[in-house]
């Protein structure tokens, strides 16, 4: 008996999970202009409205620019943090780790208007390099926490043997470190380009229209005008999320690189 309730908890929670999921997607081949489910016929003609008019690329365009640009911050800062505070070995270490996972601590509403405030003295607001430099800033905790785990699993024998064969401290790095931790790297990148193409919050507060993304302008359709199209974004979104985690399962063992057992 207590087999068949957790039995049906779960699917409750998978059908919790995916009817909107079908709903949406239901939605988004409506052939109709309003939003109705089951749709009467279906179309793809949203999805050509959303990849065709100039009012969705700009979105999508800012939007893949501003998680490429912002991933690779992310990275680049986790990834020098990570190689300092492995050297160094120190109670130090640990506190500015600590600091680096500050920003996943803090309510997001807090963070965006910290950084609104801080472009609007610096004379940058509404810039997309401010969107992009925040993005890449406040996203950094997870490709941090992603790539410390590769460092943790590195053996000093490998870095000594290296050293005792004659590699200087950059080849060390680039034949050795690297190549063992890339894995991980590669894994923080993919989750900051997907979290930063589906944000809306930061995006508003640092550029508000200015920089209109892909979640903006979803909110702007709802508000201003709500057709299927939106649908068709959301699924969109999904697909990306979805496609990014499929390739990224293909070459790396994703469930361990983000710290699951397989004991």
């Amino acid at each position: 008996m207590n087999g068949l309730l957790k039995r049906l908890f779960i699917w409750a929670i998978a059908a919790g999970l995916i009817l909107p999921f079908l709903i949406v997607a239901g939605v988004s081949v409506n052939a109709n202009s309003n939003i109705s489910f089951p749709p009467s016929e279906l179309s793809l003609r949203w999805y050509t409205v959303l990849f065709t008019e100039r009012d969705w690329l700009i979105p999508i365009r800012n939007s893949l620019l501003i998680a490429v640009i912002a991933a690779t911050i992310s990275v680049s800062i986790a990834l020098a943090a990570n190689y300092v505070l492995w050297r160094l070995k120190s109670g130090f270490g640990t506190f500015v780790f600590v600091l680096g996972v500050g920003p996943f601590m803090l309510p997001p509403i807090i963070i965006a208007m910290g950084a609104s405030v801080f472009w609007a003295e610096i004379g940058m607001y509404g810039r997309v390099e401010a969107t992009i430099i925040s993005h890449g800033v406040f996203f950094v905790t997870l490709p941090l926490v992603i790539i410390s785990r590769g460092f943790a699993a590195l053996s000093d024998d490998v870095v000594e043997a290296s050293r005792t064969m004659g590699a200087t401290p950059l080849q060390t790095f680039t034949k050795v470190i690297f190549p063992l931790v890339l894995p991980y790297a590669i894994t923080g990148y993919a989750l900051v380009a997907i979290i930063s193409v589906n944000e809306y919050l930061i995006s508003y507060m640092v550029s508000g229209f200015a920089v209109e993304t892909l979640p903006i302008r979803i909110f702007n359709n709802v508000r201003y005008g709500y057709t299927p199209v939106v649908a068709s974004a959301a699924m969109a979104f999904a697909l990306f999320t979805i496609g990014v985690l499929l390739v990224l399962s293909m070459f790396t063992d994703l469930l361990k690189l983000l710290g699951a057992s397989r004991d």
